[in-house]
């Protein structure tokens, strides 16, 4: 019925379809497309966001956040012959041209799969802020949260499994940007401990169904005065959310969250660490029709004892993503799933009094695998000290745009905050093309 009427608005010219797609952004999402108000100041803005459309390379992403600022020197830009290399090595990987860290060994055999991007860099050299722009492509700003890309995603495509999260967050990190200024319905589901499943979701034990269908219908009548009273966005999110936990309890597909029912020897193989887990719980979800999960692994804030603790993060690390890769490839789910992997910004070239790496926003790498990149291909360039982007500089909007561009999302529609502030889902960033097969 909605549709039919919609359609008759549109063909009878009582309104635009961008006025149409203004008014039902505004009265679902608490938020406005671009509309004729827009003055010619607010549209300058965004004069540079990318026009570039496509047919999307890729459906899901899992999204492989390295918390702390992951050293590009010791995993995927290390040098040879220089003072700032240190005892890292570079290592030959199953894509002629391409080498990597040696601490990297098991995912050096499925660099055929993937891109590494070697020239990243980034304004942002705190880790809050570094995060936030990572996540968002926007400064950290104290009067608006910016949503990051699987709420984008949610709110331009939608789609995914319906009684399951279509955005989920693993891992412990407080600072993630969530759903920003949208509703909450588009913020990302937390789990902490992957192993642990989904806490809360059965019916407590001499609870019948029928008991909890009562409860939960006068739970509903003593709010609807409430409701009707303060009609807001928030207050709606507040009885979604209980709507939305109902279906998922429902749901048939909660076992995914259920990681006992994988092989041991593949468990195994993902590592026994949360984020060895959480990588393998990623796949399961994305199987299931989650298009965005991110999962987190800490530690790498290496300020003392680098070459210590970077081969431990690594050895986590190489279980994880080779095994995920392989995975997803084996169950024929690479193609359609890009894998991204990169940090708030990386470590000093030059090795401090307490051998370790400072903070270093200047010069960072990322990697992608599947999702339509290119496989067994490297791009961009540090100089021989690993100090300076001299090829292809990367910028974190250019970054973002990318994989908002596998996905096939709009890089130039400017939607509008609650307080009536343009935003694009990158910025001004440009895609890159070249990453592209």
């Amino acid at each position: 019925m909605k549709q039919e009427l919609a359609t008759q608005l549109l063909r009878s010219g009582e309104i635009t379809r961008r006025d149409f797609a203004a008014k039902t952004a505004s009265s679902l999402l608490g938020v406005g497309l671009l509309g004729q108000s827009l003055t010619n100041k607010s549209f300058a803005a965004f004069e540079g966001s990318s026009k570039l459309k496509q047919v999307a390379t890729a459906k899901n992403v899992i999204y492989l956040y390295m918390s702390g600022g992951q050293s590009h020197m010791d995993t995927w830009d290390p040098k040879e012959g220089v003072e700032t290399a240190g005892p890292t090595k570079p290592i030959k990987t199953s894509a002629d041209g391409v080498r990597i860290s040696e601490y990297l060994p098991l995912t050096a055999q499925q660099m055929h799969h993937g891109t590494v991007l070697n020239s990243v860099t980034s304004t942002q050299g705190a880790h809050e802020q570094g995060n936030y722009m990572m996540h968002t492509s926007y400064d950290m700003r104290g009067t608006i949260r910016h949503p990051a890309m699987g709420a984008w995603l949610n709110v331009f495509q939608g789609g995914g499994n319906s009684t399951l999260p279509n955005f989920v967050f693993i891992g412990n990190d407080s600072r993630h940007p969530g759903a920003g200024f949208f509703p909450a319905a588009q913020a990302p589901l937390y789990v902490n401990n992957p192993e642990n499943g989904l806490k809360n979701v059965k019916l407590q034990p001499g609870l019948t169904e029928d008991k909890f269908q009562a409860r939960m219908k006068l739970a509903d009548d003593l709010d609807k005065d409430f409701r009707s009273t303060f009609p807001h966005r928030n207050v709606k999110a507040y009885a979604d959310m209980y709507d939305d936990a109902m279906a998922m309890m429902k749901s048939e597909d909660l076992k995914a969250f259920d990681l006992t029912e994988e092989p041991a020897a593949l468990r195994a193989q993902y590592g026994k660490e949360s984020f060895g887990q959480g990588c393998l719980l990623a796949r399961r979800l994305v199987e299931r029709g989650v298009r965005f999960v991110e999962v987190s692994l800490g530690g790498w804030d290496t300020h003392n004892a680098n070459f210590v603790a970077v081969p431990e993060r690594c050895d986590t690390l190489d279980k994880a993503l080779s095994a995920l890769i392989g995975d997803l490839y084996n169950r024929g789910l690479l193609e359609e799933t890009l894998i991204v992997l990169t940090s708030e910004f990386g470590r000093t070239p030059d090795i401090n009094q307490n051998a370790g790496r400072d903070h270093y926003p200047k010069a960072f790498s990322a990697v992608m695998f599947g999702g339509g990149v290119k496989g067994g291909y490297t791009y961009g360039k540090t100089d021989k000290e690993g100090r300076e982007v001299v090829e292809n500089k990367v910028k974190i909007p250019d970054l973002n745009a990318s994989i908002a561009y596998a996905l096939g999302l709009p890089l130039d529609q400017v939607i509008y905050s609650p307080s009536k502030r343009p935003f694009t889902i990158a910025d001004k960033g440009q895609p890159v093309l070249d990453l592209f097969a």
